[in-house]
């Protein structure tokens, strides 16, 4: 699991679609829910394609600096990721220190559920 959520972040950080969209089963689901300037942000996907469909907005749309995992907690199959990072919108160029916490459940070595909510500084 340790080596899965380094997987997940690193490939997250760096932008890579493939490598992200690969760690994520064909039946995951995938949800997002937190705030930008005042206004609830909300995203749900089912799916690897509709998956791999979002994380490809994402990823163009914003970049992240000064990644930062606060807390990890693992119980088998499942993982609370507490972390921080400077969010870049690629549209304005602002960059918005946001804290984020996941909630990331793997079966046979694949993301099944991904739960993330954030909350800008």
């Amino acid at each position: 699991m340790q080596g899965l959520l380094e997987a997940l972040y690193a490939a997250r950080a760096g932008g890579e679609l493939e490598r992200l969209s690969g760690l994520f089963g064909e039946s995951a689901h995938f949800r997002i829910s937190g705030s930008g300037d005042g206004k609830p942000i909300t995203l749900a996907a089912e799916g690897a394609s509709q998956i791999r469909a979002w994380l490809a907005v994402l990823l163009k749309s914003f970049s992240i600096s000064r990644y930062e995992v606060l807390a990890t907690v693992i119980e088998g199959s499942r993982a609370a990721v507490h972390w921080r990072a400077t969010i870049h919108s690629r549209i304005t160029g602002a960059g918005v220190v946001t804290e984020l916490m996941d909630h990331v459940e793997v079966r046979a070595g694949r993301i099944v559920s991904y739960v993330e909510f954030f909350v800008p500084r």
